[in-house]
């Protein structure tokens, strides 16, 4: 049945699992740009899903007027013009795999596979940092693992603060999104790592949601203080640290979201920590 696949499928290929083979079905009198024209309605997951329906079903959702609605109305200028893809959907697949840099590189794109929703990653380069500037204080470097050119290590600050704003034109209207800082760290982060560190959130005239991070984690078991509004850092799969700031909407207008990270507090020095950048996907259902 259609409803018993919810995996994307990009491709039947010999992976072991199970193979779902189109057959028949009493929707295939309808004509098949008819067929395209309801799929394209849906989501790239349930357009996946439909394709297993019957082989007329499987050719509707392979048509370009299914993926040409998935993908976003500028995508022309998102993909190398020398590239050649065989179709829309092929189009589609290489948008949510590779990342695609913008703004002069300072902005990394891509989409999400299920549902077609943009995310970006604003680059270190693109955040506000205290003595970003000062080489005895943060240092810019290039790592082969990182989307951008320079991301900024920080060698040794007393204040450690970090200030950002993107428009959110640049994502999905009607979506909620979470936000994430994306990090490493050097030496357990001295002085840093094992601290709360206060994060702000929120749409740019309107209350901003707080809450507070860790990079590594506490040292030992805090009480009273280690509440919901503390989030630990989680792995990547792509070898990066991950630390939620917050949730926001996506209004249908052009608003702009703005972000703080800061750790003033302590008077200890702090060090050890690579900020690769920000991070906006749409939130996952609970």
């Amino acid at each position: 049945m259609m409803g018993q696949n919810h995996g994307i499928i990009e491709s039947s290929g010999g992976d072991g699992g199970e193979i779902v083979v189109p057959g028949s079905s009493p929707f295939d009198v309808l004509p098949e740009d008819c067929i395209s024209n309801i799929i394209s309605f849906t989501s790239p997951r349930d357009a996946c899903v439909a394709a297993s329906v019957s082989k007329t079903f499987e050719s509707a959702v392979n048509s370009d007027s299914v993926w040409d609605k998935f993908l976003p109305p500028d995508y022309s200028s998102l993909v190398s013009q020398s590239r050649v893809f065989a179709s829309k959907k092929e189009l589609y697949f290489a948008l949510c795999h590779n990342h695609v840099l913008i703004e002069d590189g300072k902005k990394s794109f891509w989409l999400e596979k299920a549902s077609g929703k943009r995310c970006i990653m604003l680059s270190s380069k693109e955040l506000w940092i205290t003595w970003g500037s000062s080489p005895e204080y943060w240092q810019w470097i290039s790592l082969p693992e990182s989307r951008f050119e320079k991301v900024a290590e920080l060698l040794d600050v007393c204040w450690f603060e970090i200030r950002g704003k993107t428009s959110t034109r640049v994502l999905s209207p009607g979506t909620r999104y979470s936000a994430y800082i994306v990090f490493k760290t050097k030496d357990g982060c001295p002085g840093l790592g094992h601290l709360l560190v206060e994060v702000e959130l929120g749409l740019v005239g309107q209350e901003s949601s707080k809450r507070f991070i860790y990079f590594v984690g506490p040292r030992n078991r805090r009480r009273g203080r280690e509440t919901r509004d503390v989030t630990k850092p989680e792995q990547r799969e792509d070898g990066w640290m991950e630390a939620e700031l917050g949730e926001f909407f996506s209004e249908e207008s052009c608003d702009e979201i703005e972000f703080s990270v800061i750790e003033i507090k302590s008077p200890y020095w702090k060090s050890g920590l690579i900020i690769q950048g920000i991070e906006f996907r749409p939130t996952k259902s609970p």
